[in-house]
């Protein structure tokens, strides 16, 4: 897993009232020696919007390989403790689920965000809490917890499957054991 990367995009000595460009990807592309497609993908995107709707202190956090569904993530700890310090003035994710996918945490950040007068942007969403007008969003975070949990269950019943058949359950072949390169099963 890749860590959390706090990346300025803006003047260095700026200390204070950051903009958050957060991205979060759960599993990486198995590339650990550079970002995960998705993360770049989420980086061109959140730049843009930024620029483009006068955000001048931005910030990339990045939790590459990091479930949604546990805030304890490297990035999103930074970004707590940049909260504290009170250096943030916005947070802007890709959509609401790059931000979180446990619905009651994801309720008690929007409140906390309220309260201290914090800005979040999900541009995919259209989810801006200072419009106020988003409804429907307590039903989406709800709706993406359990998509989560929905996942799990299936991976969790395609391994226990596949281990009963007797196929690996790994890909990579125990120490001092090779792979046949003709059957991937073997």
């Amino acid at each position: 897993m890749n860590s959390a990367i706090w990346q300025p995009l803006c003047d260095k000595s700026v200390t204070s009232d950051y903009d958050i460009l957060y991205c979060r990807l759960s599993r990486d592309d198995g590339l650990y020696e550079r970002e995960s497609d998705s993360i770049s993908n989420q980086k061109e995107i959140l730049a843009d919007f930024a620029a483009k709707n006068g955000f001048d202190r931005p910030v990339f956090v990045v939790d590459d390989g990091f479930s949604g569904t546990n805030f304890q993530r490297p990035g999103w700890q930074l970004v707590l403790q940049e909260i504290e310090n009170g250096n943030v003035r916005s947070i802007i994710c890709k959509n609401k689920d790059r931000f979180g996918r446990d619905y009651l945490r994801v309720g008690l950040y929007m409140e906390m965000f309220r309260e201290r007068s914090i800005r979040f942007i999900a541009i995919g969403d259209d989810v801006d809490n200072i419009r106020d007008d988003d409804d429907f969003a307590p039903f989406r975070d709800v709706i993406a917890e359990f998509y989560a949990r929905d996942t799990s269950k299936k991976i969790k019943a395609v391994l226990h499957n596949k281990g009963r058949s007797g196929k690996p359950l790994t890909n990579q072949a125990i120490y001092g054991y090779r792979k046949d390169p003709n059957d991937r099963n073997k």
